[in-house]
């Protein structure tokens, strides 16, 4: 079997090109820039999404059996500095691979985001898949045109397709993410780079999964899930900042200073965001990664990315 995975070389890409190289797929991947976190034993294809020939040359040479779309401008920041790429890597880039399949076979996993939810009540929580859609962000407007894009395409053409709702993966290899920049900055003070930590927002509530479940789950998804169907990938429980960053400090045996700084807060922060797994444990997935476990892995990389 083939798999084609956009993106592979980022964050979530990197970790799902590893669990299917265990299966034994043949995988491939696209790449925008680096090649750092892709496994030797997959083939990577440097290709802009957003370019259509480039994208269309690219499956008609591989025909995979299966897609996962996870290629995007994945952050928020970023995104209020250059909404114009953001929109044309997540909408055009997404579009331009749902046209280059929607004749073929092919099972099709779209990376979506809970950020599509943005600004929720607290009489929603926890998050379902129904709930309205309020985006707060240039990125979460993207991906809402990425989602929704995907179910017109499912609609008008049949495709075996999924759309997948992410919440706060995380895990190694992750970046510009509070949790991977809590354990950098205690990887850093500890080595002698910094002589403290900056934080930004710690009373907000958040909910954390680890990548090696999320990529089980996306499996999970191809394999018992409706075509069409969005599902959430998430815990279902909340983590408040500052206790993830109490445990994570607590993991160095330097003490370490912490100042806050408003430069890293948010234009607009939702103060609790707790998603509902209910319709993929209907599938037979739940997350098997203690908190613990995946904070102590993810300062870990870091000491050993710090030199």
């Amino acid at each position: 079997m083939r798999a084609l995975i956009t993106g592979m070389d980022g964050f979530i890409g990197s970790h799902l090109a590893d669990f299917l190289l265990e299966k034994g797929f043949s995988v491939y991947g696209t790449f925008h820039r680096g090649q750092k976190n892709t496994p030797k034993a997959a083939r990577a294809i440097k290709c802009d999404v957003s370019k259509k020939g480039s994208v269309a040359n690219i499956i008609k040479r591989i025909r995979p059996d299966y897609v996962f779309h996870m290629a995007a401008q994945s952050f928020v920041v970023p995104s209020w500095l250059d909404p114009e790429t953001t929109m044309r890597a997540n909408v055009i880039g997404t579009l331009n691979i749902l046209e280059a399949l929607k004749d073929t076979d092919t099972k099709v996993a779209v990376a979506c985001s809970s950020a599509e939810y943005g600004l929720t009540h607290k009489n929603e929580l926890p998050i379902k898949e129904e709930n309205a859609l309020r985006p707060s962000s240039p990125y979460a407007v993207s991906k809402v045109g990425t989602d929704m894009v995907s179910y017109v395409y499912y609609n008008a053409y049949g495709m075996k397709l999924f759309r997948i709702r992410f919440f706060n993966i995380i895990g190694t290899r992750k970046r510009m993410d509070a949790c991977s920049d809590f354990a950098r900055g205690i990887a850093e003070v500890e080595k002698g780079k910094k002589k403290y930590l900056e934080v930004g927002n710690l009373d907000g509530v958040r909910d954390f999964t680890d990548v090696r479940d999320a990529v089980k789950a996306v499996w999970m998804i191809t394999k018992k899930g409706k075509y069409g169907d969005v599902y959430n990938v998430c815990s279902g429980r909340g983590h408040k900042m500052r206790d993830v960053l109490d445990i994570l400090l607590s993991m160095s045996n330097r003490k370490i200073e912490v100042k806050q700084s408003d430069k890293r807060m948010r234009k607009i922060d939702d103060p609790i965001f707790i998603g509902d797994n209910s319709k993929l444990r209907g599938l037979g997935w739940k997350p098997e990664m203690p908190m613990e476990k995946t904070l102590q892995d993810l300062v870990d990389y870091w000491r050993n990315e710090i030199k």
